[in-house]
């Protein structure tokens, strides 16, 4: 009820692509021997959607460059392969290469979109708010540029999950050195634990996780034992999302994202933060432009024209990544 009424004519389609089977990208990993990968994921004909997209931004005359230089606005190293639009392949699962960790990490391509827009430049300290199950650390770790990363989650058994994917992907001089830090704190304190602190900070909040949440039953959050819980998530939202702010740096820079098309748990959480740090810290806060972002990847990923703060990819048979909602903050003061 409540989504036929934000998307209108589109939601039908929507819920169908929701209730359909997921489609996934290959996230490279850059510790294993990523050629090797590249190669065998080439002769599934899949496609790196990350550089093809940078590819074509460069070779297009008419299209002016952004504010930035592309290869400087977003972050980099990353490659992920997709299938076409319509093809619903599966890609095999990972294997132990010769390096000794496995050579991709299978996730929602559209997952990606957070870590790209983050802008990790080489020498960042790094903060992952909500880091579990890990995809997103993942791929800020492939950047090399993360001169520390802080990787974060309040759940010990979520935190589990975390510490399994870095040992599968991540060699062990780097997971044992003190370029990663692994811990299980209220996310919502960080600001007075670590104020003014990093250079960039990924807060992928706890949501409704719309795609999941229409496939299983078991403890699902829209049950109406977890009514109250569902409802207090904007506030739980905006909490982590200023705490994360006020850990960042001031010139420093946030990215905000959900799996949920719910514009409560979405740009009303992004507005709602930016009101609170300018009347209760003083603290001024502003939202970056991704309309070029979004140019650059709607080849592969379906965007709903009308959001108002951020950007929001909606599932599409032809293309069923997502959902995924992402806003870039600046904190400026």
């Amino acid at each position: 009820m409540t989504y036929s009424v934000q998307f209108g004519d589109l939601w039908p389609s929507i819920r169908v692509s929701l209730l359909s089977e997921q489609k996934y990208g290959a996230l490279v990993n850059n510790f294993a021997a990523w050629d090797h990968a590249i190669a065998e994921l080439e002769q599934l004909s899949a496609r790196d959607f990350v550089n093809e997209a940078f590819s074509h931004w460069q070779l297009e005359p008419e299209s002016g460059p952004p504010a930035a230089p592309a290869f400087w606005t977003y972050s980099p190293n990353i490659r992920c392969f997709t299938f076409a639009r319509g093809d619903a392949s599966r890609f095999p699962c990972a294997r132990l290469g010769s390096m000794g960790v496995l050579d991709y990490y299978l996730m929602d391509a559209a997952s990606l979109l957070p870590v790209l827009a983050l802008g990790l430049q080489p020498g960042d300290t790094v903060l992952d708010l909500c880091a579990a199950p890990g995809g997103k650390t993942l791929a800020m770790l492939q950047t090399g540029c993360c001169r520390n990363l802080a990787a974060n989650d309040i759940s010990s058994s979520r935190t589990s999950r975390l510490q399994k994917v870095l040992h599968s992907y991540v060699p062990q001089d780097i997971r044992d050195g003190n370029r990663i830090r692994v811990t299980s704190w209220d996310g919502r304190k960080w600001g007075e634990l670590e104020g003014d602190t990093y250079d960039r900070v990924l807060v992928d909040v706890p949501c409704t996780t719309d795609r999941h949440s229409l496939h299983e039953e078991e403890n699902n959050i829209f049950q109406r034992s977890r009514k109250k819980e569902r409802q207090m998530l904007p506030l739980l939202q905006v909490q982590l999302l200023a705490a994360g702010l006020l850990a960042t740096k001031p010139g420093g820079y946030a990215v905000y994202s959900t799996c949920s098309l719910s514009h409560l748990q979405n740009e009303y959480v992004v507005q709602g933060t930016i009101e609170l740090l300018a009347n209760q810290y003083s603290i001024e806060v502003q939202i970056e432009d991704l309309t070029h972002f979004r140019k650059l990847f709607t080849d592969t990923f379906f965007f709903f024209p009308s959001c108002q703060v951020g950007e929001l990819v909606i599932p599409n048979l032809v293309a069923n990544f997502g959902p995924m909602y992402f806003c870039k903050l600046q904190r400026l003061t």
